[in-house]
């Protein structure tokens, strides 16, 4: 449900807010996989975990990045987004030495107008992994 403020003479609309859990998708902690307020959707970190052993993906780099856009992308769904509708992503690495590698990548993924993007080097990640990744997308229109 909307609902409106009233303030300095006139009516704000306030944001309604609303959580989303993949089906299926395990409960790692006290928090949301994604959140929507309105037309806006904030997904939580993911880093490479397959859905199918739920271990981290191990060897190739550009496969790990490929896994978590994977998993990013399967939250959005649940949200009535996707990532051609990523306004703002956020990349966590504890290597930044691998950020050639996360760009050759990225193109499969944002092939046209790609968001705009931060890649920050963390010391750790949960699960010991080298990657996460976080994403600000809209709700597609109908």
């Amino acid at each position: 449900m909307t609902m409106w403020a009233w303030q300095r003479g006139i009516y704000l609309k306030r944001m309604r807010k609303e959580v989303h859990h993949p089906a299926g998708s395990p409960v790692a902690g006290p928090y949301s996989p994604a959140v929507s307020a309105d037309d806006l959707i904030f997904t939580a970190g993911q880093v490479p975990l397959d859905p199918e052993t739920g271990k981290l993906v191990e060897g190739d780099f550009k496969a790990r990045v490929r896994q978590t856009l994977d998993n990013v992308s399967k939250v959005l769904q649940t949200t009535g987004s996707s990532l051609d509708q990523a306004v703002k992503v956020t990349v966590f690495l504890t290597d930044l030495s691998r950020f050639t590698e996360l760009n050759e990548v990225f193109p499969d993924y944002f092939p046209e107008e790609p968001p705009a993007r931060s890649a920050v080097q963390v010391s750790k990640l949960p699960l010991d992994a080298d990657i996460e990744i976080e994403c600000i997308a809209v709700r597609k229109k109908e």
